[in-house]
Formats: structure tokens, C-alpha cells, sequence
């Protein structure tokens, strides 16, 4: 696997991540998104990259989606704990973790 590779992984990742975070916010308040959160994102999306290659490469490639299923539980998972019994609040779980799971199709499709 290539640097250009990882890097433009990264970059499809970094922008899927960014306009999903922009529409979950626009769809929440009316506020602008702060740049803290643009660069969390970045981030986000350079360990999804690398966890990526390192399933791709080494581990194999079926079963991606449920690895980043996972991964998005991991990441989400303690922010919603105690909000589950609200059903709007499952509807913006549900789309965390489809964020989570797009990014990987993107990665899958480039990493492979």
C-alpha cells in the first residue's frame, strides 16, 4: 500500500466526515460548527485511514463493514449511552454509525 494511497484514503474519509458533520449540525441548530470540531474530524478520519490499511493489509477484507460498525460504537457509543430511550435521539445514532460504516465502504474501495 502506497503513501498516495493513504493519503488520498484520508482525504475521501476527512471529507465524507466533515459534510456528514455538517449536515448533522445544521439539521440540529441553526449555529455555525466550530473549527474545533473540523479538526477532531480530520483526526477521526486519519485513525479510521490507518486502522483501515492495517485491516486491509494485514487481516484481510471481508468483513469490513462490521469492524466499522464497531468502530463506530466504540466512538459514539458513550455519548448516547444515556439517551437511547428517546427515539429522535436513535435516528441521530443510527446516523452516526452510518457515518462510520460510509467511511468504511470509502476505505474498502480505495484501500482494496
Amino acid at each position: 500500500m502506497t503513501l498516495g494511497r493513504l493519503v488520498l484514503a484520508w482525504l475521501a474519509v476527512a471529507a465524507w466526515i466533515t459534510v456528514a458533520s455538517l449536515v448533522e449540525k445544521a439539521a440540529h441548530t441553526a449555529t455555525p460548527i466550530d473549527t474545533s470540531l473540523l479538526k477532531w474530524r480530520l483526526v477521526e478520519a486519519l485513525v479510521l485511514t490507518l486502522l483501515a490499511a492495517l485491516w486491509f493489509a494485514s487481516l484481510g477484507s471481508g468483513g469490513w463493514w462490521l469492524v466499522f460498525l464497531l468502530f463506530g460504537v466504540l466512538a459514539i457509543g458513550p455519548r448516547w449511552l444515556g439517551t437511547l430511550a428517546q427515539p429522535r435521539t436513535l435516528v441521530w445514532l443510527c446516523a452516526d454509525l452510518a457515518r462510520y460504516v460510509v467511511a468504511g465502504a470509502l476505505l474498502a474501495w480505495i484501500l482494496r
